[in-house]
């Protein structure tokens, strides 16, 4: 089973830079060079990959075309992630739930509440929330360009708790961060009493196509625990996120 995770994830990496060579393909993934050029003969023997005879470069083949072919539907983000969602709400036993950009707000696709949780928190789906006062909203415009964040953001910023960060300086920090730690937070910002934490979901391009999120009440999420559910949401996303085709390091 070891073999065929690290075949799919080399045919991955293969699709999101066109074509490399077996040296960066095993740095990508972290893998030994010799493991990755017997699993590229493999996949070279059932045309899934195909060498450039003068670079030494691997791409895609046309078996892999064909099968690419197949799927002619896009994936449902919300069906897609709902399962590692269940798993995730009832492992910490908080609410988690998936969001999407969606103009100049954040729009919940889906929202699952974990059994041990004695909140019953308000039911987002389909509804709209600010981007600059949300886990899932901060998340999302760190990873956009500062010419869309500045088209998106208002200014000056709406304050919906004592706690919004309505700052653009302050707001920027926390953007770099987030890329560094790939975790959003958000303390009390939108709504008192409740944290969120959000981390990205990532399709084969390495393109961000959702956030996941956690979120529980103050006096359940704590400085002690916070680091615990920091790790495994992000593990989570991360889960998601191969399901969607984007590599997975060994």
């Amino acid at each position: 089973m070891q073999s065929v995770d690290r075949a799919i994830s080399i045919l991955e990496v293969i699709a999101r830079k066109h074509s490399m060579g077996v040296t960066a393909i095993a740095d990508e993934l972290g893998l030994n060079k010799t493991t990755v050029f017997r699993l590229l003969a493999t996949l070279e023997s059932r045309g899934l990959v195909e060498q450039y005879e003068d670079r030494g470069e691997y791409r895609l083949g046309f078996t892999a075309g064909m099968l690419a072919a197949g799927a002619v539907r896009q994936p449902d983000t919300a069906a897609v992630c709902r399962p590692f969602a269940v798993e995730l709400a009832n492992w910490v036993g908080e609410t988690v739930n998936v969001a999407i950009l969606d103009g100049s707000d954040v729009m919940t696709l889906d929202q699952v509440t974990g059994g041990s949780s004695t909140i019953a928190s308000i039911d987002w789906i389909g509804r709209r929330a600010p981007l600059h006062a949300t886990a899932a909203g901060k998340l999302l415009l760190a990873h956009l360009s500062p010419t869309e964040r500045d088209r998106l953001l208002p200014d000056p910023l709406p304050r919906y708790t004592d706690h919004t960060v309505i700052d653009r300086a302050v707001l920027d920090a926390q953007f770099d961060a987030i890329r560094a730690e790939q975790v959003s937070y958000c303390f009390e910002e939108n709504e008192v009493g409740v944290v969120a934490l959000g981390a990205p979901i990532r399709r084969l391009d390495g393109e961000i196509i959702a956030s996941l999120n956690l979120t529980g009440p103050t006096f359940r999420v704590t400085a002690d625990v916070l680091p615990d559910l920091r790790d495994a949401l992000r593990e989570t996303a991360e889960r998601v996120s191969w399901k969607f085709g984007w590599s997975k390091r060994a």
